[in-house]
């Protein structure tokens, strides 16, 4: 795991990039140190305070200006064929915008944004890829759309707007996130902590990510909750994208076999949910 990659592992995806490191915290970390899961913040706790390119600490949100003019000169990968994730073929290069960061914290100004990340997405370089960014704090992301708005700047077509969703609690973020004029949104449901019901919310929503909790700490996911997040995008004609089952899988109310730590060999999976859809917008 690294601060930018060109190759990634996230399923969903082709690179990473972190324009900013370091949050403001969230529900996967809270001010409790016994119930942080979140990925990025254990890694920071691990890596941030000797290595360079890294927050000292997660909590001490850091920019890092260049890494996106950087990512915006990696090769285009249209057309190509992508052995390691065949439900990418032919569609260009997708990178991930802050998968060890949230660059809406409250200290990252607008300034800052409207330089590294939409000065970048929309250069000649950058307009080969696809970039999806992704937060939990869709509301100031809909608040940076407007500042844009005050200057004349439009939301790029190749910028993708997403936010987290992790329980009931924060179904909220999908009202905010519809306020951000994006050509494609889409909801990351992952780690999905609980049962989470979102029919009649995707109007306006044009891609959904589900998958389960990983890590030392991960928690119970449920594959019902699968079938009914896979109904819910089939009845409103929404692509869905299950990118693994998580550590610790049930089924019927009994642990459901597998192998893989991440539940992301969907080689093991029930055939009614190897699913993996990508939007067509713009693409």
């Amino acid at each position: 795991m690294t601060q930018m990659a060109n190759e990634t592992n996230i399923h969903w995806t082709d690179s990473t990039v972190n324009p900013t490191t370091g949050c403001d915290g969230c529900e996967l970390w809270p001010a409790d140190p016994e119930a942080r899961t979140c990925y990025a913040g254990l890694l920071h706790e691990r890596k941030g305070a000797t290595n360079i390119g890294f927050a000292p600490r997660f909590d001490i949100v850091t920019p890092f200006p260049g890494r996106m003019a950087e990512a915006a000169r990696w090769s285009s990968l249209r057309g190509r064929v992508r052995n390691d994730g065949p439900w990418k073929n032919g569609l260009p290069r997708m990178i991930f915008v802050s998968n060890l960061s949230d660059a809406l914290s409250a200290s990252v100004s607008f300034e800052y944004l409207f330089t590294e990340i939409i000065g970048e997405v929309g250069s000649v370089h950058g307009q080969r890829h696809i970039w999806q960014w992704l937060t939990k704090r869709p509301k100031r992301m809909a608040e940076f759309a407007r500042w844009l708005e005050r200057y004349e700047v439009p939301w790029p077509p190749n910028l993708w707007a997403g936010t987290s969703i992790t329980t009931a609690g924060t179904i909220s973020r999908v009202t905010e996130l519809l306020d951000v004029p994006a050509a494609v949104r889409f909801l990351s449901v992952e780690p999905q902590l609980e049962d989470i019901d979102l029919d009649g919310r995707l109007d306006g929503i044009h891609w959904i990510i589900q998958g389960g909790e990983s890590g030392a700490r991960a928690r119970r996911f449920d594959l019902e909750w699968a079938d009914r997040m896979l109904g819910q995008c089939r009845d409103a004609d929404v692509p869905y994208f299950l990118k693994q089952l998580g550590k610790v899988p049930f089924e019927n109310d009994e642990p459901f076999p597998i192998r893989h730590s991440h539940g992301s060999d969907w080689d093991e999976w029930p055939e009614r949910l190897r699913v993996r859809e990508f939007p067509q917008i713009g693409l």
